[in-house]
């Protein structure tokens, strides 16, 4: 069953807070099917993993295609607590993402908004539905209550 897109962003939010918890930029990520069941989850841990490409988006398509068994995430759609940066929405291209529903923009990295619009380019062979600001104010908190405390 479809849920609304603050329901799975808050699970994305479940995500970020453990990437928090462990120390690491809170960022969260969940991979939803079509058919509305969460097939991956991920948070930031590229500290813990020793892995420049542990971001949460990486990790939550990694495990989706673990678990449906294929690389190609046609007709899913990703929740990340904060726009993605270049590497994240490459990696959404090859997966074929449906929708990337996000939740903060980010000014300095952000590659769907913010800095560039990196997946409505006119060369690649898979477009991808974007909604921006779900739930913005608590993702902007965390990351803010995150580096205030690293400071």
């Amino acid at each position: 069953m479809l849920r609304s897109d603050e329901f799975y962003m808050h699970r994305a939010m479940d995500q970020a807070h453990l990437a928090f918890a462990a120390g690491e930029v809170p960022v969260g990520a969940v991979v939803v099917d079509a058919h509305g069941e969460v097939v991956g989850a991920g948070h930031n841990a590229p500290l813990a993993s020793c892995d420049p490409s542990g971001h949460a988006e990486v990790r939550a398509l990694r495990e989706a295609g673990q678990r449906l068994g294929n690389y190609r995430l046609e007709g899913c759609t990703l929740f990340v607590t904060l726009e993605p940066c270049m590497m994240c929405a490459g990696t959404m291209v090859h997966a074929r993402i449906a929708r990337l529903v996000y939740g903060a923009a980010e000014p300095r990295t952000g590659m769907v908004e913010s800095k560039a619009n990196l997946l409505a380019q006119p060369w690649f062979n898979h477009q991808i539905e974007i909604t921006g600001g779900v739930l913005a104010a608590p993702a902007k908190r965390l990351l803010k209550q995150f580096f205030a405390e690293k400071r």
